[in-house]
């Protein structure tokens, strides 16, 4: 197994970090690396913002769902997914303005994640931790505000990048599934239910009770929350803005 591959086995999500900072030739490399990343018909359709000022830090980290170590990561990018540039230099040189649809923020999702990823891959060789901010959906109208975004540029994901403490190099990385459960051949397979629960008795180790009470324990902790309810009102918001006319 190659140092790369290593290094994607090894990653976990880290959010507890020690006090050394990350130099600014490690941020640039963090970024440059992100700008490495395929992009649909090489438009490149993010922007990065590059959290620098504490107090927005701050902001963020109560923004989505109180969260503190968000404003005490080191260095805090956000991934828009952002059509705004070609929007403009289409109705500059086009005869005709074109209409920005649900396609065009799908591919500009897939190029978000793919240079957050990258950004994350980049950070890991270099013995940096990072952890996805999904929340960073929520709070859409005022996280629009805070950060300035134009119509065609949604947050669409956060990372945070710090050096990981002892603990958190040490913590255990939670199980993944098995290639067996995930990887299907030329067509989906509609798992029964008693194929799910096998799925699921692998990956968790319970069986049973336990099983049932660990899958109600993280439906509460991750579905009948009201981040989730608030998720998906900024995700209608996001979608209606980009969309209409």
């Amino acid at each position: 197994m190659n140092k790369t591959i290593q290094e994607l086995y090894d990653r976990k999500s880290v959010r507890v970090f020690t006090n050394e900072p990350i130099t600014d030739e490690e941020k640039q490399i963090i970024l440059t690396s992100a700008l490495q990343a395929p992009t649909a018909g090489n438009m490149t359709l993010y922007s990065i913002l590059n959290i620098q000022e504490q107090s927005l830090k701050d902001e963020l980290a109560k923004r989505c769902d109180n969260q503190p170590f968000i404003a005490k990561a080191p260095f805090v990018l956000i991934f828009l997914a952002d059509f705004q540039k070609w929007y403009d230099i289409f109705n500059a040189y086009c005869k005709e303005t074109p209409k920005i649809e649900e396609a065009d923020l799908f591919l500009a999702s897939q190029d978000c994640v793919i240079a957050a990823q990258n950004a994350v891959v980049a950070a890991q060789s270099m013995g940096i931790g990072s952890c996805y901010i999904g929340d960073i959906m929520e709070n859409f109208e005022i996280n629009r505000e805070l950060l300035h975004l134009p119509k065609y540029a949604l947050p669409y994901s956060m990372v945070v990048f710090g050096r990981p403490t002892k603990q958190q190099q040490d913590r255990i990385k939670p199980k993944r599934f098995g290639l067996e459960d995930i990887v299907h051949i030329d067509t989906y397979h509609q798992k029964s239910l008693e194929e799910i629960k096998n799925m699921f008795e692998k990956q968790t180790g319970k069986t049973g009770n336990e099983l049932e009470e660990y899958i109600n324990a993280f439906a509460k902790r991750k579905f009948y929350v009201d981040f989730r309810k608030e998720m998906n009102r900024s995700a209608k918001a996001m979608l209606k803005q980009w969309t209409d006319s």
